[in-house]
């Protein structure tokens, strides 16, 4: 189930237009406390995904003649649109799978035992 929004608009934080999404007017409170500027809302009808809000706003031309927060909004459609987002990340490929060194029982020998404890320098034990 995805989460859904009761208001939906933009604010600007450092030059920036970015979509802004809430469950209460109350969040203006704290983007102005944290420094936004031109924050806009909209209390949408009934409760909408991310998707559909930024959809419905740029509908209705919610930025009005504010061309930077329009595009922010229609970045954001851009953004969210599910074909997008698959353009937009490459297909992984698949991991072949490492080979296999261990030796198998049939190549397990004594001779080659005896000739890696030749190779390895092991003290005999002083007991």
């Amino acid at each position: 189930m995805s989460k859904t929004f009761s208001h939906v608009g933009y604010s600007k934080l450092n030059g920036v237009y970015k979509a802004r999404f809430a469950n209460d007017a109350l969040r203006v409170k704290v983007l102005e406390k944290g420094g936004h500027e031109d924050i806009q809302l909209e209390a949408l009808i009934n409760p909408m995904t991310k998707e559909d809000a930024i959809a419905y706003l740029v509908k209705i031309n919610f930025a009005g003649n504010n061309k930077e927060a329009q595009a922010a909004l229609e970045a954001e459609v851009d953004k969210r649109s599910p074909k997008a987002a698959s353009k937009d990340k490459p297909k992984k490929e698949a991991k072949k799978p490492k080979k296999d060194t261990t030796p198998t029982k049939s190549e397990i020998t004594l001779d080659g035992i005896m000739s890696k404890m030749a190779k390895t320098d092991i003290e005999d034990a002083p007991f």
